[in-house]
């Protein structure tokens, strides 16, 4: 059973741990933060004792669901019980797990949202190549559909990460591990160009580490490259669907419908678990149906 502090005390001082010891990513924290804080809200707020029983945990899981949350959504909140509760137990605060043996809700897998070669074509060209902020635009856009990066990833890419001459990226992902992307001859161009003339008239004589500035000096950020996005996107006719994470996706089902194999494409994208991959799979079941149908005798 629980011992010492008050819950809302236990999820400080978890969040503490998980960016001091664990080093999780800001957007992990943020998550981590959001579910507990909503946790703590159910059993009354900041001093509330830690719910220790599997009825307890069990009530609050009911309660998400009775709140129109997904399984999927469900599933994440129930992630976050489970770190904060093996933690506990960690620090000696609690000797039985109450989210152990809980089942995680199965998710209906839904198949990634993507644009087709032609949608890819038509939003790559949309930024103006006479500008600045168009150069700068083009080259974003090129370099995410290019490597596959995490809208996060593509704002916090530093001039240092960057290696024309080899013509890769050095990408610092979820978790701070970094990993090696192979870029393309086009966002090679597009990049080269962007820092030949864009970058220097964007930041006037200022100096900044990050790869994408905007006219203020400063790094982009998360919200402007999504209006930046939207918009190029009306601008050719792309209106639904369009966000960074849809270009990641085309990325990734471009690659498997190539004939990349799913183990590179985890590399690329800097997944952890294969299991994360593998909703792409829907691309390498299309591409086995071509190949029989192509290939064998009685097809």
């Amino acid at each position: 059973m629980y011992r010492e502090d008050s819950l809302a005390s236990e999820i400080r001082h978890f969040l503490d741990f998980c960016r001091m010891e664990k080093g999780l990513a800001a957007n992990s924290l943020e998550s981590y933060g959001r579910d507990l804080d909503r946790f703590a809200c159910f059993w009354g707020g900041g001093d509330a004792p830690v719910p220790s029983t599997q009825e307890q945990i069990g009530v609050y899981l009911d309660s998400l669901y009775g709140g129109g949350c997904s399984a999927r959504t469900v599933a994440r909140h129930l992630t976050s019980l489970r770190n904060f509760y093996r933690h506990l137990q960690r620090e000696k605060q609690l000797t039985d797990n109450p989210v152990e043996l809980l089942r995680t809700p199965k998710a209906m897998q839904s198949i990634p949202k993507f644009l087709n070669g032609e949608q890819i074509e038509r939003l790559l060209a949309a930024p103006p190549a006479d500008g600045p902020t168009g150069m700068r635009d083009r080259a974003m856009l090129q370099l995410l559909y290019a490597c596959g990066l995490r809208v996060s990833e593509l704002i916090t890419v530093e001039l240092r990460n960057v290696n024309l001459e080899m013509g890769y990226l050095r990408v610092s992902g979820k978790g701070s591990k970094e990993r090696l992307i192979p870029m393309s001859q086009t966002a090679i161009a597009a990049i080269t160009s962007y820092l030949e003339a864009a970058r220097p008239a964007l930041l006037k004589g200022r100096a900044s580490r990050f790869l994408f500035v905007t006219a203020r000096g400063g790094a982009m950020t998360r919200q402007g490259f999504w209006k930046l996005l939207a918009q190029h996107g009306k601008s050719v006719g792309i209106f639904h669907h369009i966000s960074p994470h849809v270009l990641r996706h085309s990325f990734a089902t471009h690659l498997l419908e190539g004939g990349a194999d799913l183990r590179s494409v985890q590399a690329m994208l800097g997944h952890a678990d294969i299991g994360t991959t593998q909703i792409y799979t829907h691309v390498a079941r299309g591409r086995l149906r071509r190949v029989v149908d192509e290939h064998h005798p009685r097809a």
